[in-house]
């Protein structure tokens, strides 16, 4: 009996899985953080397509190498995303809430995003705890290991997948606008009475008077409007299944 035939059967599915599983998680929060070694994100991935590989079948008989590889890429990045997007648009939030408030000059470097204001990485961090305390990153694996027997290697539609990944990529610009809005009515409103103050009394150093105060209003608006936030976060991520499985349904082969 050859000793090797068994490695051999089972190669090609156990790299099937890991590219798919290595898409996911290097784009999943908290795991996509560049603060975490990469070495512990391959070594996850590893682990897991390992896991996977005796129990997962695939079965790519008359298709493409390329085709397939293709799929799973596409697939992976996709299912990702999904996740991704909110956390994108609360970093965009952040810039224009900072835009506003005259923060925009106080800018830091973000590992995640690059450069980054004070107030994206506030939000940034509020939007990753409560993920975490929704036990949301524990679903969101057992989902994606539940991928593989909904969506098995090569039987993806991807030309499907492609329009749904657009079109998450469209909601960021208007996930930071809900979330922004608050304070951008409220500083906008500001910047309306300092316009009549600076004509009823043009000798007022207009930008000296004013830049405290959307600094006050914003931190203000922003601080009471926070449960509307959480809340609004909550029921963004407790969509998120809903949103992972609408991108199962409409991949299938």
């Amino acid at each position: 009996m050859n000793p090797v035939f068994p490695i051999g059967a089972y190669l090609f599915p156990f790299l099937l899985i890991l590219l798919r599983l290595s898409m996911v998680v290097f784009m999943l929060p908290l795991w996509s953080s560049k603060q975490i070694p990469r070495s512990f994100k391959i070594g996850f991935a590893l682990a897991l397509a390992f896991v996977l590989t005796p129990v997962v079948r695939v079965d790519t008989a008359g298709l493409p190498l390329v085709t397939v590889i293709l799929q799973e890429w596409i697939l992976g990045t996709v299912l990702g995303l999904a996740v991704r997007v909110l956390f994108l648009g609360v970093e965009l939030a952040g810039t224009f809430i900072s835009d506003a408030m005259g923060l925009s000059l106080a800018t830091v470097f973000n590992p995640e995003m690059g450069q980054s204001t004070e107030v994206s990485t506030l939000l940034g961090l509020l939007a990753m705890l409560l993920f975490l305390a929704l036990d949301l990153h524990h679903d969101l694996i057992a989902l994606i290991i539940k991928s593989f027997e909904v969506l098995p290697a090569g039987r993806i539609r991807t030309e499907n997948l492609l329009k749904e990944g657009i079109a998450l990529g469209g909601q960021v610009f208007a996930l930071a606008l809900k979330m922004a809005a608050p304070v951008l009515v409220s500083l906008f409103v500001v910047n309306l009475l300092m316009g009549f103050i600076y004509k009823a009394a043009p000798q007022v150093n207009i930008f000296f008077v004013s830049l405290p105060v959307y600094i006050l209003v914003g931190f203000l608006v922003l601080f009471f409007s926070l449960p509307v936030l959480i809340q609004f976060l909550e029921n963004r991520f407790a969509g998120l299944e809903e949103t992972v499985i609408r991108l199962f349904t409409v991949s299938k082969g």
